[in-house]
């Protein structure tokens, strides 16, 4: 199952039904299925707080990813902050939508196994983000 909410914010995803079905797309193709995903759109305070509540970073972020997967069914909890993915279309010239959907992908793909750590693993994550914004249906 597949949920949005959000969190402190009044954002509301549009074509909720069409974006779950692009998630399951992403897992398919990378050999996967959906458990339990909840996605929470946030305001930079509430991710901040649970940034370092749980992971102890003091660092401001877009996303925070918390895995509970077991076997090939993925579960976690993603955490977005809206008023990053709003910044940072600013910062990067790209529109809202698809800083959104970059956002989400990276998300599943952190649950899916992917990191960005290291450089290689960095250009890894960004080119399967691009490959997967493409598709992103509330553009």
């Amino acid at each position: 199952m597949i949920q949005f909410t959000s969190h402190g914010i009044p954002f509301q995803l549009r074509n909720k039904s069409k974006v779950k079905q692009w998630i399951r797309e992403i897992l398919v193709s990378e050999g996967k299925q959906a458990g339990e995903l909840a996605f929470v759109f946030c305001d930079d305070a509430y991710l901040a707080e649970m940034n370092l509540r749980y992971l102890n970073h003091t660092t401001l972020t877009d996303i925070i990813t918390f895995d509970y997967s077991e076997k090939k069914a993925l579960s976690g909890d993603i955490l977005i902050s809206i008023d990053r993915v709003q910044d940072n279309s600013e910062k990067y010239s790209t529109t809202f939508n698809d800083e959104l959907g970059r956002v989400m992908a990276h998300g599943v793909l952190h649950l899916i196994g992917y990191n960005d750590k290291t450089t290689e693993q960095k250009v890894e994550m960004r080119d399967r983000e691009e490959k997967y914004k493409r598709s992103f249906p509330n553009r």
